[in-house]
């Protein structure tokens, strides 16, 4: 029998509707890139939207009608977020059917206050209730790409949530499609909102075709021995050999290394604000650095520090970089594809331990400045050979920074979302930066962690950030 606890945190849901775009596009197929297909999984976000006064006579049918007519506005401009990913017949890869199938838009309402929920930046089981999950059938090409649901809660807030494949959109790209349909529902112009640009969905400067011809004219032209190989897959087959050369790891098989399933994760969100982030730089001695540097270099040495990993194992920290503008010619303004690949720095738990703060970031910086067209053009030709699942490597520290991607700032008409929170990722370990709601140059860490290195991740993080 359900308890009144377990009663008034339930969800109910009351329609689910298919989303078509206002304007019908031709089908068509829309190749994917590597890049596309490495995760094709949709990613879950929820933006929780305090009651206001604009919206105390707002129904939640009325709500939902208005985010529908946003949506197939939208959809109209970013269709292929409309369509279903297939496999092609020539070559088995994963590519994307443009053909108008709609996304899943959900009505649900809960008794719960947000005011109930708490601290919201701290990930709670309660908000996977708060998004649609599509049930797979081993059909890949019957799953929406964009699924979102809107929760009116019994405090009059709500909240938006939406999951969207990895393989249409990366983070930048998920941020410009909800900034477009916050637009489109609110009947804004761009101009008034956030800066929109158009969007351009074609992944053909990312594809191998093209990369390949691309490369051939630089090398011709102003560099004859390119990159052709990809440090963060050297780095990461060096982990894989270090930890297979040890069959029995603590009595754990290589198939359990990193700990164990995704459910054992505890993830937790820090909240560094702007002082302690400022306090920590002025301990860098030599030159400037940016935030996101120097938070890396200190959540890389904590972490490795909190895993109690011996002196003589190799470490190693990766890092997305935008590939956008790092690239000749540069991807055209309004990218939608994926288009972040890995930067990699690699040594022994001991060297990391022992080295400055200086020396760390600088190493940062280097493989920052090793993004280019030829470290792309090796990432996405690397990605071409059969890709398997790996289990987690403890001694592997990945970021991800969505500081320059504010998800709370997208307004559907009731002010901004007072928090953007995203929910467990394929990889619960990666560490993410968001940006603060009400400090804009705080910085938020949400990480999952093993129950056993939580204190200890606590300690050795927060300490010297006072």
């Amino acid at each position: 029998m359900a308890t009144n606890q377990e009663n008034n945190q339930k969800v109910t849901v009351t329609k689910t509707v298919s989303v078509y775009p206002k304007s019908l596009h031709p089908p068509a197929l829309l190749s994917l890139s590597n890049l596309d297909r490495q995760c094709p999984k949709l990613m879950y976000m929820v933006l929780f939207f305090n009651p206001s006064r604009s919206q105390q006579h707002t129904s939640v049918q009325s709500l939902f009608q208005t985010l529908k007519i946003g949506l197939e506005e939208t959809l109209s401009v970013w269709f292929p977020a409309a369509g279903r990913l297939s496999f092609s017949q020539t070559d088995g890869k994963l590519d994307l059917l443009s053909n108008n199938a709609g996304a899943v838009l959900v009505e649900a309402f809960t008794q719960v206050k947000i005011s109930e929920l708490r601290d919201l930046p701290q990930y709670n089981e309660f908000y996977e209730n708060l998004v649609f999950k599509p049930v797979f059938n081993g059909n890949i090409s019957e799953l929406p790409l964009v699924a979102a649901q809107v929760t009116r809660f019994g405090c009059g807030g709500y909240t938006v949530g939406v999951g969207s494949s990895h393989a249409l959109f990366d983070g930048l790209a998920t941020f410009n499609f909800l900034s477009a349909w916050a637009t489109k529902t609110t009947m804004r112009r761009a101009d008034e909102g956030s800066e929109l640009c158009e969007a351009v969905h074609e992944r053909g400067p990312l594809l191998v075709g093209y990369r390949r011809a691309q490369n051939q004219i630089i090398r011709l032209n102003n560099n004859p021995n390119p990159v052709t190989s990809v440090a963060a897959f050297n780095h990461l087959h060096l982990l894989i050999k270090q930890a297979t050369s040890e069959p029995m790891l603590g009595g754990c098989k290589f198939s359990k290394i990193g700990g164990s399933t995704q459910e054992s994760y505890i993830l937790s969100t820090f909240h560094v604000g702007s002082a302690m982030v400022e306090s920590l730089k002025r301990k860098i001695s030599s030159h400037a650095c940016s935030s996101f540097e120097v938070m890396a270099a200190h959540l890389w040495k904590a972490r490795t520090k909190a895993l109690g990993l011996s002196k003589g194992r190799m470490v190693c920290l990766q890092f997305a970089v935008d590939a956008r503008n790092k690239i000749v010619p540069p991807l055209p303004r309004g990218f939608s594809g994926n288009a972040y690949v890995l930067a990699s720095v690699c040594c022994t738990a001991g060297e990391l331990e022992e080295a400055s703060y200086d020396g760390t970031i600088e190493k940062i910086k280097e493989a920052k400045r090793s993004v280019n067209t030829d470290y792309v053009n090796a990432y996405i030709e690397a990605l071409e050979a059969p890709q398997v699942t790996l289990p987690p490597l403890r001694e592997l520290t990945m970021i991800s920074d969505w500081t320059r991607t504010p998800f709370h700032k997208v307004d559907f008409g009731h002010g901004e979302a007072s928090y953007a929170s995203p929910l467990v990722p394929p990889l619960p370990q990666v560490a993410y930066f968001m940006q603060n709601p009400h400090e804009t140059r705080g910085i938020d860490v949400r990480i999952g962690l093993l129950p056993q290195y939580l204190q200890a991740f606590s300690h050795y993080f927060l300490t010297k950030l006072h």
